[in-house]
């Protein structure tokens, strides 16, 4: 990962990047908590099948998992998943560390053994992902935005890299739609910043369609 980004680079946000008018912002929040409401409504039956799932493969774990994140300027909060890993992946994981795939600060491998067989699926679907609806009715999070990274993640970042951190994180993005583990983390941090500089409702809505159509099935996650 190249660390030479700093304050002069051609792709540095203004600050007229990050302000928008109310009347989207206020638009935005209003079609996040009607979309996370039906969300967790209609997908309730789903939710049952994948939680019972999770625990007749793995016992001894939780069917949610529970880690830190970081949002809107740096505010740390927890995200909510279904657990897709054995019960003590995270224990493990420092033997792992050589075996990494991905670039910048990101740790993701393709055949990461620690993940189960329904974690296999629901990854795969990104089902594991749908109880961040939750996040978004509380605030935490948007439908549309940056995914947010791990605190160990943002320690690593460059000044250009901490840009992605001044809007609240969503569920999708350019970044979901784009390849996703297939994309370099340079190139994500591109695709964060271009919608930032971008973000209206037309393009939030046209991020949530193409999420439903693209992520089911998708070959890119892992």
């Amino acid at each position: 990962m190249k660390k030479n980004k700093g304050k002069n680079h051609p792709e540095q946000l203004l600050e007229q990047d990050l302000r928008k008018n109310s009347f989207y912002l206020i638009s935005k929040r209003f079609i996040d908590i009607i979309g996370a409401a039906l969300g967790v409504i209609l997908l309730a039956p789903l939710f049952l099948v994948i939680a019972l799932l999770i625990k007749l493969e793995d016992r001894k774990g939780p069917i949610f998992f529970k880690q830190l994140r970081v949002g809107e300027n740096e505010k740390v909060f927890y995200i909510y998943k279904f657990r897709s890993m054995i019960s003590n992946a995270e224990e493990i994981k420092a033997s792992l560390l050589h075996k990494n795939e991905a670039d910048g600060p990101v740790f993701k491998i393709k055949e990461d053994p620690r993940i189960t067989k329904t974690g296999k699926f629901i990854r795969k679907t990104s089902i594991d992902e749908l109880p961040q609806l939750i996040n978004v009715l509380k605030g935490e999070m948007s439908l549309v935005g940056p995914r947010p990274p791990l605190p160990i993640e943002v320690e690593k970042y460059n000044v250009y890299e901490k840009q992605r951190l001044k809007v609240t994180p969503g569920l999708t993005c350019y970044w979901q739609v784009s390849g996703r583990s297939n994309i370099s983390f340079e190139k994500w941090v591109e695709l964060d910043l271009k919608y930032i500089k971008e973000r209206s409702l037309l393009i939030d809505l046209k991020l949530i369609f193409k999420t439903i159509f693209v992520l089911f099935g998708s070959k890119d996650a892992y």
